[in-house]
């Protein structure tokens, strides 16, 4: 199609500047078929929305780069493009424009006796763009079931790692080994077309996502457990049940626990570390394997996904010092002492939220449901009520709210899971579920290879030196014109100034 041509018929769908309003009201996907068929009816139409804005909005300016956000880590630049999830300052997550709290209510309930929906249907939401049906979540359970067989050489790989070597470490590898079932580095060293790779990526993403719980509990059992434990899936349970038994948790409310977390922490938008790594990588069409363990190596790191750790390491250290119950005043005082020592409260603030992670919320009510009587339940519960005023008196901190972090450490201690080593695993297996949907759609849309322009800081200096003196120049210019309409004495003086010898006071 013609540029021209083009720009006529995306006007007749983009008119009036309301194009993604228009184009939403114009879409119809079946409540039926399976995942793979609503994507193969969906791409079609998203890919002619996209063309259409480029071609007609393509010159439009999104904001502007200061010199403090590009040494400032890019924070808060609008550079990205995330359909699968937003953050809201105010409201929390949204799962594909559903607020993260309707997202849990309204995933179904597939497995007998669960109170919670599954990872599964939060897959296909995220991939589809709608809440799946009970037959649709179920559907990628089965798939998933079917797929989940792991190649002998990854168990061998697994088993010949020495105990020392970290879990993300041996989680990031074992992603990578798996490389050789890749169907899109199969179908494009055949020459496949561009449109098609989608198909490809999808392939591998529902394969990886299929392995990963195998793969997560190995590590687990091996590390942890003398290499004892179960290692074939069951395919009468889903894959949080199976998941959680080959681990050897049998407890149905552990499992939904497992449920709601792979849930919750899924999906962030794509600017997090471990999601634009995914992205990142996955743009020089790298397969999934590759792609999902260099984000993972991103997510393995201190300021990403280690966090809930740091928690746990805090509150340990508050038990020891003023013990399991004590009273709201050493509470406070401790808080204190931890902020006039030069540290920061783990758990609590976050990079975009102005309020209490939805996340944090979800998880407290489930554990009101199930060991409000815990202990550390009940310490993180009254934190959450004092440590939101100490932030607030300070005056420093743009959120003095929990976020995810502060509540999950205590979950997953109190169903006896305390290889605290090993959480940012079950991060990493929760993540593919946001990051390999972002990665279907990017090759769907043809999204090109990210390579942004660096500078140095000579470059940087010499600009600046240029920008001050380009200031100082207009202001000269600006107080000359100002003097030139007026008569009389003043007028001489300040035609003299624009020739030379006051200028520098203009």
């Amino acid at each position: 199609m013609g540029r021209s041509l083009l720009k006529t018929r995306s006007r007749q769908v983009l008119k009036c500047g309301e194009y993604y309003w228009k184009l939403s009201s114009l879409r119809s996907y079946s409540d039926g078929g399976s995942l793979k068929e609503v994507l193969a009816k969906k791409i079609p139409q998203e890919r002619e929305k996209m063309l259409g804005i480029k071609c007609l909005h393509g010159d439009k300016k999104l904001g502007v780069i200061k010199v403090s956000n590009v040494m400032g880590g890019q924070r808060g630049l609008l550079l990205l493009m995330c359909d699968t999830s937003y953050v809201d300052p105010n409201k929390g997550i949204f799962y594909r424009g559903i607020p993260l709290k309707e997202v849990c209510a309204k995933l179904p309930r597939t497995q007998k006796g669960s109170k919670e929906g599954t990872p599964e249907g939060a897959f296909f939401l995220l991939t589809a763009g709608k809440m799946p049906n009970k037959k649709q979540a179920k559907a990628v359970t089965t798939e998933w079931q079917k797929r989940g067989k792991l190649p002998d050489y990854c168990f061998k790989l697994l088993d010949s790692m020495d105990k020392r070597v970290h879990p993300m470490a041996q989680f990031c590898a074992a992603s990578a080994a798996l490389n050789p079932e890749s169907k899109f580095v199969e179908a494009y060293n055949k020459g496949a077309k561009k449109p098609k790779y989608w198909e490809y990526i999808y392939e591998d993403s529902m394969n990886l996502c299929a392995f990963l719980p195998t793969v997560a509990s190995v590590i687990y059992c091996n590390i942890f457990k003398g290499g004892k434990g179960n290692r074939k899936l069951d395919s009468s349970k889903d894959w949080s049940d199976n998941f959680c038994n080959m681990m050897g948790y049998k407890d149905s409310s552990f499992v939904d626990l497992m449920r709601l977390y792979l849930i919750l922490h899924a999906d962030h938008e794509s600017g997090n570390v471990s999601a634009h790594t995914t992205q990142l990588v996955g743009s020089a069409l790298s397969d999934p394997y590759l792609s999902f363990s260099a984000g993972m190596c991103g997510l393995a790191g201190p300021l990403h996904g280690l966090a809930n750790q740091e928690v746990l390491v805090w509150l340990d250290k508050l038990v020891a010092a003023i013990g399991c119950e004590p009273s709201d005043e050493q509470i406070l005082k401790f808080i204190n002492d931890t902020l006039k020592s030069g540290r920061v409260v783990p758990g609590y603030g976050h990079a975009v939220l102005r309020q209490t992670d939805p996340r944090f919320s979800l998880q407290n009510a489930f554990a009101m449901k199930n060991c409000k009587d815990d202990p550390g339940v009940k310490l993180v519960t009254r934190l959450w009520k004092l440590i939101p005023k100490v932030l607030k008196e300070l005056g420093k901190v743009a959120n003095p709210y929990p976020n995810v972090d502060a509540h999950s450490g205590v979950l997953l201690q109190h169903y006896g899971m305390n290889e605290m080593k090993y959480y940012t695993v079950l991060f990493g297996v929760s993540r593919a579920l946001g990051v390999l949907p972002q990665l279907i759609w990017a090759r769907a849309l043809g999204a090109p290879i990210e390579r942004p322009k660096s500078f140095t800081t000579d470059f940087l200096c010499k600009f600046l030196s240029k920008s001050k003196k380009g200031t100082k120049g207009k202001s000269g210019k600006k107080s000359s014109k100002c003097g030139k309409g007026r008569k009389g004495k003043k007028g001489k003086k300040s035609r003299k100034n624009r020739k030379g010898k006051k200028s520098k006071k203009c």
